[in-house]
C-alpha cells in the first residue's frame, strides 16, 4: 500500500505537470471506485489543474473552471464592456489507492478505448498537451476510491484524520497528547489514520525498528524517553523516505520504497543494525516486520498464525 511518502511523491510528480493544464478526458473504467455523484466526473472537463496536494494518503487535484459572467441589458445608448470579475468553481478530483492501487503517468495518453470490467483500469484521466495517467487497482478485492467534490473535506476519510505527521505543527508534546490514556499497541496506534495521518503498515515498522520499540508496547505506558525516541524516529524515518521519493517517476516509487526499508518485507535477512534475523507476526491480511534484539530484548514476539507464544 502506497503511504506517505509515496503518496507525497505523486503529488509532486503530478504538480510539475499537470498544474496550469485543463482537463479534456475523465473516463471511469470501474464503476465501483467513484464514490459520489455530486458534481458528476464529466464536471472535471474543461477544467484547470490549480494545484495537487496530499491529505493523509489522499491525493486531492484541485482544477477551478471559468464562468461567464451573467449578462444584463445595458441601456441603448450605452456600449460600455461589462467589468463583472468572472467567477471560478472549485473542483477537486480525490483519490486514495488502498492496497493495491497505483498512478500509471503517460507522456502520450493511449487512445485505445477501455473496457470496463477487461482491465485493472479504474479512471483515465487526460490533459490539454496529450498527457495523462490511468488509476489502476491489481487483484480481485477492489477498495481504490475516487471522489469529486467542492471541498476535500467532503471526503469521509479527509474529514476523520488525525494531524499530518510531517508537519510544522506535529512537535513531540503533541505526540505525547495523541498517545495519553491510549492502552492499544503502539503499532495500531501509528497506523491507525484518525490519530496520526499517512503512516501505514510499512513506515510503523520503520519506525518502530528505529525507536528500538517493541509494535506491542502499550501506547499509554511509554515513559519521557521512549516518547522521545518514538518522536525523533518518525520524524526522520518519514523525512528521510520522502526526500527519497522527491522527483521519482511513478514507476521508480515501489522498488524505491523497498530498497529503503530497513525490516518490513525483510523477513529472514540479517537487521542491518545488529544482524540478528528479522522475523515477521502475521495477521489475516498482512504481517508486521521486527528485529527481536533491537525492538523486543531478543523475545519472540506471538505468531497470530500459530496461536500461540513462541519461546
Amino acid at each position: 500500500m502506497p503511504e506517505m511518502p509515496e503518496v507525497q511523491g505523486l503529488v509532486d510528480f503530478l504538480a510539475e505537470r499537470t498544474v496550469g493544464h485543463a482537463i479534456t478526458k475523465a473516463t471511469l473504467a470501474n464503476i465501483a471506485a467513484l464514490k459520489t455523484y455530486d458534481p458528476p466526473l464529466d464536471a472535471l472537463k474543461g477544467t484547470t489543474v490549480v494545484g495537487v496536494t496530499r491529505h493523509g494518503k489522499f491525493i486531492d487535484v484541485q482544477t477551478e473552471a471559468t464562468d461567464a459572467p451573467e449578462t444584463t441589458d445595458a441601456p441603448d445608448d450605452t456600449d460600455a464592456p461589462d467589468d463583472t470579475p468572472a467567477t471560478t468553481t472549485p473542483l477537486h478530483l480525490v483519490f486514495h489507492l488502498a492496497k493495491a492501487g497505483w498512478l500509471r503517468w503517460y507522456e502520450q495518453l493511449p487512445a485505445t478505448v477501455i473496457r470496463p470490467g477487461k482491465t485493472p483500469i479504474a479512471l483515465r484521466v487526460g490533459f490539454d498537451d496529450g498527457s495523462g495517467f490511468d488509476l489502476t487497482e491489481a487483484g480481485t478485492k477492489k477498495s481504490l476510491a475516487v471522489y469529486v467534490v467542492r471541498r476535500p473535506d467532503e471526503v469521509p476519510g479527509i474529514a476523520r484524520l488525525g494531524p499530518d505527521p510531517l508537519g510544522d505543527d506535529f512537535t513531540r508534546d503533541v505526540l505525547a497528547g495523541l498517545l495519553a490514556g491510549r492502552r492499544t499497541q503502539i503499532k495500531g496506534v501509528l497506523r491507525d489514520q484518525s490519530i496520526v495521518a499517512g503512516i501505514g503498515n510499512a513506515y510503523s515498522d520503520e519506525i518502530l525498528h528505529a525507536a528500538k520499540m517493541s509494535p506491542y508496547a502499550l501506547a499509554a505506558g511509554l515513559d519521557d524517553a521512549e516518547i522521545d525516541r518514538l518522536y525523533a524516529a518518525l520524524r526522520s524515518t518519514l523525512t528521510d523516505a520522502v526526500a527519497q521519493a522527491s522527483g521519482r517517476p511513478p514507476a521508480d516509487l515501489k522498488d524505491a520504497k523497498r530498497r529503503g526499508m530497513a525490516v518490513h518485507g525483510r523477513r529472514g535477512e540479517a537487521c542491518a543494525v545488529c544482524g540478528d534475523e528479522v522475523r515477521s507476526v502475521f495477521f489475516a491480511d498482512n504481517s508486521l516486520e521486527y528485529c527481536p534484539t533491537c525492538q523486543t530484548g531478543g523475545k519472540l514476539l506471538a505468531d497470530r498464525r500459530l496461536s500461540r507464544l513462541l519461546k
